[in-house]
């Protein structure tokens, strides 16, 4: 990067004031400062995308490995469901085992409890009859029924 100290800044305004004048100095200078940010935005906007490609290149090849993994885990799952299902007919050919035996029932999710749903009160029909939904400690109880003072 280029150095530039206080020195060389001091001796390019010097120039400056020479060259252009001090009525269209601070002209120059504002439209300078707004192109040195354009600048500096545009140079971080295209580093940013660089290593956005970057990331995405790395998920890339991270999304082939794990593609690669999950084939051979299925392939070996596969292989010993086939085999675990050749040794099955072999017994039953053997007649060692009845087909009831060997399969196991399946399963069933547990029913929801309808009487619950039925039962429930909306929260609108509590809130317009007066109805508690939470309890009070005894400290918000006292502060709540305390008598009012009179002045």
């Amino acid at each position: 990067m280029i150095d530039i100290g206080l020195s060389k800044m001091a001796l390019i305004g010097a120039v400056a004031l020479i060259v252009i004048g001090p009525e269209k100095l601070p002209r120059v200078a504002r439209t300078v400062g707004t192109l040195l940010g354009k600048a500096q935005r545009y140079v971080a906007e295209v580093k940013a995308e660089v290593n956005r490609s970057m990331e995405l290149e790395e998920l890339m090849k991270m999304k082939t490995q794990v593609e690669t993994a999950a084939q051979s885990v299925e392939q070996s799952i596969h292989g010993t469901v086939r085999s675990l299902e050749q040794d099955l007919a072999a017994a039953q050919s053997d007649g060692g085992l009845a087909a009831a035996d060997t399969i196991p029932p399946s399963y069933q999710p547990p029913r929801k409890n309808w009487r619950l749903k039925r039962g429930a009160v909306p929260q609108w029909y509590k809130a317009r009859n007066g109805v508690r939904t939470k309890a009070l400690s005894g400290a918000a109880r006292v502060a709540r029924y305390r008598p009012k003072k009179f002045h």
